[in-house]
């Protein structure tokens, strides 16, 4: 008889430690990317990179990510033999016919600062100079330790900002990044028809 009031202590007090505070930002966000190919289901690491996260988010409530597509891609055999390769593809807003919105850029939240790493499926943002990313992100196909903080892919060191990583469709990531492509443009780009919430 005496264990249930402790059952229903102990109850209360896992519900209380799994409830977020009002305001509080939840640790892991989900989207899903519908392409022509399929969807890819993604995590957001809203701890981790609440800059970054919060941006790509507002983009997507937007729904400025719609009708937009895969463009780019890096392989072992379409770039300079005496420089560090990348494995992945790139979305997002860049159009060559048409100018994309001006939108904020995000502070740079590189892998020193988040912790996270650029491993298979991982989702970070394109960027040139460290703190101009906006809205263009990729998806590493391999592990890339050469994209995080220190690391050889980029001359300034900084990295890039990981802030996700894809949980199911990886086969689908895999399908697109075997497409053809002409000087590391996708031809034809593949299509987004959007990215959502899940």
């Amino acid at each position: 008889m005496r264990l249930f009031p402790t059952l229903y202590v102990f109850a209360f007090l896992a519900l209380s430690c799994n409830s977020h505070p009002s305001g509080n930002t939840r640790r892991v966000e989900e989207v899903v990317i519908e392409t022509g190919e399929g969807d890819i289901e993604i995590e957001l690491y809203a701890d981790k990179a609440p800059q970054s996260v919060k941006a790509f988010l507002a983009i997507v409530d937007q729904k400025l990510y719609d009708n937009t597509s895969f463009y780019r891609v890096l392989n072992m055999d379409n770039q300079p033999s005496n420089a560090p390769k990348g494995e992945l593809m790139q979305g997002g807003l860049w159009n060559r016919r048409k100018k994309k919105p001006e939108l904020p850029k995000i502070p740079h939240e590189n892998t020193q600062i988040t912790g996270l790493k650029h491993l298979t499926g991982t989702v970070s943002l394109a960027r040139e100079e460290p703190g101009t990313a906006s809205s263009e992100f990729f998806i590493c196909l391999t592990d890339q330790p050469g994209l995080d903080y220190g690391g050889a892919n980029n001359p300034d060191g900084q990295g890039y900002a990981a802030f996700g990583k894809v949980v199911k469709g990886m086969d689908v990531v895999r399908k697109i990044y075997r497409k053809p492509e002409t000087d590391q443009y996708f031809d034809p780009p593949v299509p987004i028809f959007s990215i959502s919430r899940k």
